[in-house]
């Protein structure tokens, strides 16, 4: 009990971290924004990115834009290119915003989605089964699979 309460108040300062405490720059076309993380981050793909600053674009691919590339800050080494989905909240804001998965305690927190500022439309990150349902059981609540023929389903904790 006491350690569940730990790991949620870690996740919530994490939260406000990230949330408030990073510099964010941005780009319309491509949605280039510039993150400075104080926490190691995890994404789809086996790829934690450690306390640090990067650069997230959307890539145009195939006419559509469900792959986000993230960069070093100089833009120099590409650390991962990752498919996602869609995913809408009910309203926008002026801020970037992005939500991550409740890690266990001493794991880094994996990213969830990202909204570019003033789009209701954002990025849903997907991780691959296995960790899917980890992160599922762990935050208790869905997260998002990525099928074999490229459908998207909910892992449910």
């Amino acid at each position: 009990m006491r350690a569940t309460r730990i790991v949620g108040i870690l996740f919530c300062m994490a939260m406000l971290i990230v949330t408030f405490g990073s510099s964010v720059k941005a780009d319309e076309f491509d949605k280039m924004t510039t993150f400075t993380f104080s926490e190691p981050v995890e994404l789809p793909g086996n790829v934690v990115l450690s306390s640090g600053t990067y650069v997230f674009k959307l890539v145009d691919t195939a006419g559509t834009r469900n792959a986000v590339q993230v960069f070093d800050q100089e833009q120099t080494e590409l650390y991962a290119t990752i498919l996602t989905i869609s995913a809408e909240r009910p309203r926008p804001t002026d801020k970037t915003t992005l939500e991550f998965y409740q890690s266990m305690a001493g794991s880094p927190n994996a990213l969830k989605t990202w909204f570019y500022p003033g789009d209701s439309n954002g990025q849903e990150f997907v991780y691959p089964r296995a960790r899917a349902a980890e992160l599922a059981k762990t935050s208790k609540q869905p997260a998002t699979i990525l099928s074999s023929n490229l459908t998207s389903s909910k892992a449910q904790p």
